[in-house]
């Protein structure tokens, strides 16, 4: 069966839906950055001050404890979950388009092992590995560059359809 490129011989109306699914998608994606964003843990000690603490500090504006054992659990949990079936879907709509192998590859295999690396990253340096903290930050900027190429095609092919030979 060929699908290379099966995405943009679909009718206007399915290209819609999925240009949508797809922003949509995109938003509750990009909304997770922003709350990260907010939590400070957009730098390796904001990560694990995030996770750690800050009881410590008096400086601090905001006093943050460390996560407790149920609190870690139920974050990696529900993220590893909701975001293999984000990128699952994501991924098999990048199969569909039209694009080379190896983008499609590197776009649908790099989001899962990101994932692993993030969030098992965050546990790993919740229990006192810190240096994970940088594996974190490398992780999660790759996880979302990832995110953001497969969603641009998807939504470019569904807008702008190459011609399929």
């Amino acid at each position: 069966m060929e699908y290379n490129g099966l995405l943009c011989t679909l009718s206007k109306e399915i290209r819609l839906f999925i240009a949508t699914f797809v922003i949509i998608l995109s938003i509750g994606y990009f909304t997770g950055l922003l709350f990260i964003k907010h939590t400070e843990a957009t730098s390796p000690n904001g990560i694990e001050e995030n996770y750690l603490g800050n009881e410590e500090d008096e400086e601090a504006t905001v006093m943050k404890f460390k996560k407790g054992d149920r609190e870690m659990l139920t974050t990696v949990h529900t993220h590893i979950l909701s975001m293999s079936l984000i990128f699952f879907l994501l991924g098999g709509l990048v199969w569909i388009s039209k694009a080379p192998k190896k983008w499609k590859l590197f776009l649908t295999i790099e989001p899962f092992l990101s994932v692993i690396l993030t969030f098992g990253g965050i546990y790993l340096m919740w229990i006192g590995i810190s240096w994970f903290k940088y594996v974190v930050i490398f992780s999660g900027a790759l996880m979302t560059l990832s995110f953001t190429g497969a969603a641009c095609l998807v939504l470019w092919q569904c807008v702008k359809p190459p011609k399929v030979e």
